[in-house]
């Protein structure tokens, strides 16, 4: 598996997560809502039950991707079922609605070496490039790209050093003449690996819906 960091025998395994709007519905459209998200984020990190970190994330109009590393003995499934009931019930209280915000329960598939952790990384980071409305992903406010780049650690850990060797984007702006240096592969290299990772997750993602139970209702209260 990955390594969050070598010979920390506290963590437990890392994770590729993402989950869908309801309908595939933009309804994080709102920037607001983007930031109300992150603030459940920040939250969640703060509960004793709900220990993980956070190594990569972007937060879509209709969707969000994380790469997240439970502590051991903490369950994904609990962490994840917080984050999202949290948000559900303070977007529906906003909006005055009920019912449920998700439309599956979520997408999750366990890293298994360090070029998996490259390669989902990567991966995150392309989402709002792929989906056109960004031309560089530092460009995308609600991603751990920008947050690192920014020095903001509240919410995503600080990308290791092996990791920045392989994306140096990652490096807070102003520490690296490489930061603009997609990986220290050629870039189209790097474009490439990010399409063929939409494609193969796109099909798991997909697999996992076939098998995923109807998501319940969350009422706007609490």
């Amino acid at each position: 598996m990955a390594r969050p960091d070598r010979g920390d025998t506290s963590k437990g395994k890392t994770y590729h997560v993402a989950s869908e709007i309801n309908r595939k519905a933009f309804d994080l459209q709102d920037n607001e809502d983007k930031e109300m998200f992150l603030k459940v984020i920040e939250e969640a990190k703060t509960k004793k039950h709900y220990k993980f970190e956070l190594h990569n994330f972007c937060i879509m109009d209709n969707h969000f991707h994380f790469l997240i590393t439970p502590e051991l003995r903490q369950s994904l499934s609990v962490i994840m079922k917080w984050i999202k009931m949290v948000l559900a019930i303070r977007w529906n209280h906003k909006y005055g609605k009920t019912g449920h915000l998700w439309g599956d329960r979520f997408f999750s598939r366990e890293i298994i070496d360090d070029e998996d952790f490259i390669t989902v990384y990567n991966y995150i980071d392309q989402n709002p490039v792929k989906a056109g409305i960004v031309e560089k992903p530092e460009d995308w406010l609600w991603g751990g790209l920008h947050h690192h780049q920014a020095g903001i650690t509240r919410i995503v850990k600080p990308a290791p050093e092996w990791v920045l060797e392989r994306l140096p984007i990652h490096r807070p702006v102003g520490t690296d003449p490489d930061l603009f240096s997609c990986t220290v592969e050629p870039e189209e290299n790097c474009i490439g690996e990010a399409n063929r990772a939409f494609q193969r997750t796109d099909k798991q993602w997909n697999d996992q819906r076939q098998r995923a139970p109807e998501p319940a209702s969350v009422n706007a209260t609490g």
